[in-house]
């Protein structure tokens, strides 16, 4: 049983709480998108196959959460998942980059994740194979080591017990590693969109080239290291982690396709690059209405693979893409813009909120951070502020806020002779007011 099948929607919001604060309505769009999926899988005959899901189109403005809601979405449930930007497929021609492109990098994101799945899996064989070849290499120079073995009998599980027991750790010894340096180097330039026939062409050079080998001294621990490493690679099934990883891809993966109003057009324009734009969504339209694309690890079918679309629409409309396109995103949920009650949120209660990165950063030095309550509370309203009289950029201006207030004491801190750094509301308004009361000031710097 996987995450995703543990998971009810209501856990699924729950756990999005954790990191991202507000945009129940999005977090609750997310949650029954994700659920439906396994609801899907549950269905017997021939239905399955024609329920396709639900995709969303998110609407709001930068830095309100729209990407981090999709990408803690497939951290949460293992899913192969990829971020593309829609304005990227309008750079070349009227057709831009392939759009099949989108898939095979998604293909290639579950390989990854498959593999590492797969070595888990492998990982007490492989640690026990290792050590195996630790102790081939360790015992012919038992008694040539710095410091010497037990006498008369030192046994091959003697050595064992000193290798478990990390007594050997700091043993040089020499091992044999794959010598990358003889390996010919080679590029292979392809026309844009045709990327991954270079990708193919290379993998099938590459197979014609011997594996060399060469010497390398190294301590016990790292030797042991290299050793787990090469039997997991062994150990995994290749074939099988190719199968798995296609399977995934049509069952569980994601993509989220950001800037989508970027290839919207309006009505009242038709002409040049919109012309383009156009094309862009028609030939997306395919991938998301359902398509087999080819990839070199086989055939992905695109009918059940989640999409999520983001854009602020502050000119276009969802209403400006073209009919095709609209009906594949049913979901429309829009974000709201963020306060300053949600700034101070947002430095406190996530898991990974900006105040314990930089506290955690700072310990590192030995300097204890502690930043009041009325501190947090100006933070966030010169942040607010900032966003309201120049560019609204959401909580990406919290970064901009919190690196020009940490200035001084990130760059000072290995020459601090201080155990306690206190920041409280004097220290911002000193630090930041004027800065954010000079619109010309704040517009440069914050």
């Amino acid at each position: 049983m996987t995450v995703q099948d543990e998971l009810t929607p209501r856990e699924i919001v729950s756990e999005l709480d954790r990191y991202i604060v507000g945009q129940h309505d999005a977090k609750r769009a997310v949650a029954i998108a994700l659920r439906n999926r396994w609801r899907r899988q549950q269905v017997e005959g021939e239905l399955k196959d024609e329920i396709s899901p639900k995709n969303i189109i998110m609407i709001g403005p930068t830095g309100v959460g729209k990407t981090e809601i999709a990408r803690r979405l497939a951290r949460l449930v293992r899913a192969p998942f990829i971020k593309v930007e829609a304005s990227k497929f309008t750079e070349v021609g009227y057709v831009g980059r392939d759009v099949e492109s989108i898939v095979r990098d998604l293909v290639e994101s579950a390989v990854s994740l498959v593999t590492e799945e797969e070595k888990r899996n492998v990982r007490v064989e492989s640690e026990q194979r290792a050590e195996d070849r630790l102790l081939d290499v360790l015992l012919p120079h038992s008694g040539t080591m710095d410091s010497p073995l037990p006498e008369g009998g030192e046994t091959r599980e003697k050595l064992r017990k000193m290798l478990r027991e990390g007594k050997l750790d700091e043993r040089e010894v020499e091992i044999e590693v794959q010598d990358q340096s003889g390996m010919p180097s080679l590029s292979v330039m392809t026309p844009q969109g045709t990327e991954d026939m270079g990708i193919q062409f290379k993998d099938m050079i590459g197979g014609l080239f011997p594996n060399r080998t060469k010497g390398r001294r190294m301590p016990v621990e790292a030797a042991r290291k290299v050793f787990e490493a090469e039997e997991a690679e062994g150990l995994v099934d290749s074939e099988r982690v190719r199968e798995l990883a296609v399977e995934r891809v049509e069952q569980t993966g994601l993509v989220f396709i950001d800037e989508i109003d970027k290839v919207a057009v309006r009505a009242a324009s038709q002409q040049g690059s919109d012309i383009s734009r156009e094309g862009v969504q028609r030939d997306l339209l395919p991938i998301v209405e359902g398509s087999t694309v080819q990839t070199k690890h086989g055939s992905v079918r695109t009918d059940h693979i989640l999409f999520i679309a983001a854009g602020a629409f502050h000119v276009a409309k969802p209403s400006d893409l073209i009919p095709e396109l609209q009906g594949r995103f049913p979901i429309r949920v829009e974000l709201s813009n963020l306060s300053k009650d949600d700034f101070v949120r947002i430095l406190t209660e996530p898991q990974n909120s900006l105040i314990r990165q930089y506290t955690a950063l700072l310990a590192t030095e030995g300097i204890h951070l502690s930043v009041s309550e009325d501190a947090i509370r100006a933070i966030a309203e010169l942040a607010a502020v900032v966003n309201e009289r120049t560019e609204n950029i959401g909580a990406r201006r919290l970064h901009t806020v919190l690196e020009k207030l940490f200035d001084e004491v990130s760059f000072n801190a290995p020459d601090l002779d201080v155990q306690k750094y206190d920041i409280d509301e004097a220290r911002v308004r000193t630090c930041l007011g004027a800065l954010a009361s000079d619109e010309d000031l704040s517009r440069y710097i914050l």
